[in-house]
């Protein structure tokens, strides 16, 4: 390599460094992430939506979960172009975590705020022919 050559790859390496680093600055001035640890179903009741990947699938579901202050939900899917399917079960609270129950299967959820003060719901889940899956939800009242 030339000595300009030289120059112009340490310019360049330079400007990449200090773009990376501000960049990964940006990031980390969002706030992290914190878990929420929820003590009854209430703090959690409400409509969520979001996706859903199953192991068996490749493309993911997007579902609407209510969760009623009785522990009850219902899940709505809307998949193309089969139509939509609904399921519904209960959720009780173990540890701090969401404990749901239906007759497809069982799953666990964790909470999360985000730095804008949003929640998210994070499930991971097994169903009833063993098949795994796993969601993130974002609540939306």
């Amino acid at each position: 390599m030339t000595r300009t050559g030289l120059r112009s790859f340490g310019i360049v390496l330079v400007v990449f460094v200090l773009g990376l680093a501000a960049g990964l600055g940006g990031c980390a001035s969002l706030g992290p992430v914190a878990p929420v640890e929820v003590s009854d179903v209430k703090d959690v009741s409400g409509t969520w939506k979001g996706a859903v990947y199953q192991s068996s699938q490749f493309s993911p579901d997007y579902i609407t979960l209510t969760i009623r202050e009785d522990g009850s939900y219902d899940i709505v899917s809307a998949r193309q172009p089969i139509g939509t399917s609904r399921g519904q079960g209960k959720v009780a609270i173990s540890d701090g975590r969401l404990m749901f129950e239906g007759p497809r299967g069982r799953g666990v959820g964790r909470v999360q705020k985000n730095p804008d003060g949003s929640l998210t719901m994070m499930v991971d889940g097994t169903l009833s022919d063993n098949s795994t899956l796993s969601a993130q939800l974002t609540r939306i009242n």
